[in-house]
């Protein structure tokens, strides 16, 4: 691996340091590098410096995004997915790490979502109703068929 100059041994501490903190995805972290004044060539080197350190792994960043935007702010495949790829993330790490959501887990986060929401919707009928609930779920990154397929549970209930 190359010597790295002052000016990218600065940036490879703040870098690492920005990375010990959180997961960052390698898109973020050669933007960060750029806004700190490093060259494109310049970059890529203190990139491939903090990968092979391990303080930079997109894999691990991807699976870590995808648990906690399920888990804690419900979001459903799409729009993790979406956000990912805006991260520059591989489409074979997005999908690799989306996989690891339980699809059980994922229906009943989905149906919970609905039954909330379907609590506190005012609508002036039952098509209205269905419409806000779908475009509620969709905003939130779910796919139509499961949309579909927990409005039929909903009404067996």
């Amino acid at each position: 691996m190359a010597e790295l100059n002052e000016k990218q041994r600065e940036a490879y501490q703040r870098a690492a340091a920005l990375c010990s903190r959180s997961e960052r995805s390698s898109g973020s972290i050669l933007q960060k590098l750029h806004d700190w004044g490093l060259m494109v060539d310049e970059a890529e080197m203190v990139l491939e410096r903090l990968v092979a350190e391990k303080f930079q792994d997109d894999d691990r960043f991807a699976r870590s995004y995808v648990r906690d935007k399920f888990r804690f702010n419900k979001w459903g495949r799409v729009k993790i997915a979406h956000h990912l790829r805006a991260e520059k993330v591989s489409p074979a790490i997005i999908e690799q790490a989306l996989g690891e959501i339980e699809d059980d887990n994922y229906r009943e986060t989905l149906a919970r979502l609905l039954e909330e929401k379907n609590k506190n919707t005012r609508a002036a009928n039952q098509y209205d109703r269905k419409a806000k609930l779908f475009r509620f779920a969709q905003s939130r990154g779910f796919e139509a068929d499961l949309i579909y397929a927990a409005f039929d549970e909903l009404e067996r209930d």
